[in-house]
């Protein structure tokens, strides 16, 4: 695992544009979600985020099933897609145009 330069500690990266369905939720088990889009096992953390400013997101799910994983880091719904991914597709929706694997500073 690399450690990231100093002004990039604090950027997220976009680790797809699109959500996951995976894991499928087990009822009371806690899940570990990536919020700086390092992990090389989205949407989980894998401990990537060392030497930045992001820690792990703690979800425990209530009942088995599924659920819409957010994997751009962008969404306001965290840990879960809120189609927050459509304004890293261009300039033109608002927020910044960002490529899967870039680092990049969130927006509002």
């Amino acid at each position: 695992m690399s450690t990231p330069d100093v002004e990039d500690a604090e950027k997220v990266m976009c680790a797809g544009k699109t959500p996951t369905f995976a894991p499928k939720l087990e009822a009371g088990k806690t899940y570990y979600w990536c919020t700086c889009g390092r992990s090389k096992n989205q949407p989980m953390c894998d401990g990537s985020h060392q030497a930045t400013k992001f820690q792990p997101m703690a979800w425990t799910a209530d009942k088995n099933g599924s659920a819409k994983w957010c994997r751009c880091k962008a969404t306001k719904t965290p840990p879960f897609c809120d189609n927050s991914h459509f304004r890293l597709w261009s300039p033109c929706c608002g927020g910044p145009s960002v490529k899967v694997g870039e680092l990049y500073e969130k927006f509002n």
